[in-house]
């Protein structure tokens, strides 16, 4: 009888916890618990998180932005052409350069010695204008101030601005030969050949010569034919599209330069452009080699059209240095006009002079500054009031 008792206390307790298992799992599972196992192999319970937002003002889906699409570069306006070396005369005039203001200083003491006349002297040499053409200004002005009997500043800056355009040489023709040419019937679009070695900034003289060009109204192709400096074509092609300019180039790094200035030429001539401006590879291993590539460059242009003109760019802040560059590029690419980049603020002006004699070529574009549009057209008066300020 106890043994069945004790029998029955066992059964009543285990359905006891039976039935308290059923009633608290489904509590759970509708509290939205989770089982895991615990550290002890057991089960253990992982309880809903706390909210912390009331569902009825929960923010909807969250929407990421997209990018916007793409759109086509706005074109830039060039600044006019018209009043640009009126900005480098002042220029010129705020950096002080000693050309002017030393000679002034000199010249309008009351008594010239000798001293004097080696202290102008030095003046001119240390701007770069070069010995011979330094030598002939210095005999002019001796000549006037000696016959005139010149001692007040206003005159003696007269006679200094006179002698000083001349040796400028204000008859030189500084024209830009961009009209294009009939040719047996056919209009071939004038060839702009550019020049230099790497680091005068050839890419980007060939850029903002474009914006000069468009500033005038004229249609434009530039043609990437430094294919040995990899930047060199994108650089260009930048410059290009800003204004709305095609520029034509190979793909291929090393590509044959004649072979890309060929077809810059043949698309401008297809395409009725006025002017095809091409850039090319400023090495200077030796001459010979310089021979050659430009050579056959020429003689490939000409096939399709006449070649208008070869426009060598110098940094007029390597002075002298510059003129031995000058010098073969001269003999082997028949350069026609001078480029002259970096020539606001510098005391170097004298290197206008300079370069002119010693290649018998003119002056015929000036860089200003770093703007897109710092680049004019050379006036000798211009240049030269700017350097007496």
């Amino acid at each position: 009888m106890t043994d069945l008792l004790w029998l029955w206390i066992v059964l009543g307790v285990l359905l006891v916890a039976a039935a308290g298992s059923a009633l608290v799992v489904p509590r759970l599972r509708r509290r939205g618990g989770s089982r895991t196992s615990g550290p002890d192999g057991g089960t253990a319970v992982e309880q809903e998180p706390e909210r912390t937002t009331d569902p009825a003002t929960a923010p909807g889906p969250q929407v990421v932005p997209t990018a916007p699409a793409p759109t086509a570069p706005s074109l830039e306006t060039p600044a006019p052409v018209a009043g640009r070396m009126v900005r480098l005369r002042d220029r010129l005039a705020r950096s002080g350069s000693p050309l002017g203001a030393r000679l002034l200083t000199v010249l309008s003491r009351d008594h010239l010695t000798e001293d004097d006349w080696d202290e102008l002297e030095e003046t001119l040499l240390l701007a770069d204008i070069g010995a011979g053409p330094a030598g002939e200004l210095l005999e002019a002005l001796r000549t006037r101030v000696r016959v005139e009997g010149a001692k007040d500043a206003a005159t003696v800056r007269e006679l200094l601005r006179a002698e000083l355009l001349t040796v400028v040489d204000p008859t030189m023709d500084r024209t830009l030969a961009t009209t294009p040419q009939q040719v047996d019937g056919t209009t071939k679009p004038a060839v702009v050949l550019v020049v230099g070695v790497n680091g005068t900034g050839k890419t980007t003289t060939v850029g903002k010569l474009a914006r000069v060009l468009v500033a005038e109204g004229r249609s434009v192709v530039l043609g990437a034919a430094d294919t040995f400096r990899a930047a060199a074509a994108d650089q260009l092609t930048t410059w290009g599209a800003r204004v709305g300019v095609e520029t034509v180039r190979s793909d291929r790094e090393g590509a044959d330069p004649a072979a890309v200035a060929f077809d810059a030429v043949a698309t401008g001539a297809r395409d009725g452009v006025d002017v095809v401006l091409v850039d090319t590879a400023g090495r200077l291993q030796n001459k010979a080699g310089l021979m050659d590539e430009l050579g056959k460059i020429t003689r490939v242009i000409t096939r399709e059209a006449p070649l208008g003109e070869v426009l060598l760019v110098l940094d007029a802040t390597t002075g002298q240095n510059g003129m031995q560059q000058a010098k073969v590029f001269g003999e082997v690419a028949g350069v026609t006009g001078i480029v002259l980049t970096k020539l606001d603020g510098t005391a170097k002006g004298g290197i206008v002079v300079a370069v002119q004699r010693e290649l018998g070529v003119p002056v015929k574009l000036v860089g200003l500054g770093e703007g897109p549009d710092d680049l004019a057209p050379f006036d000798p008066e211009d240049f030269v009031d700017g350097l007496l300020g």
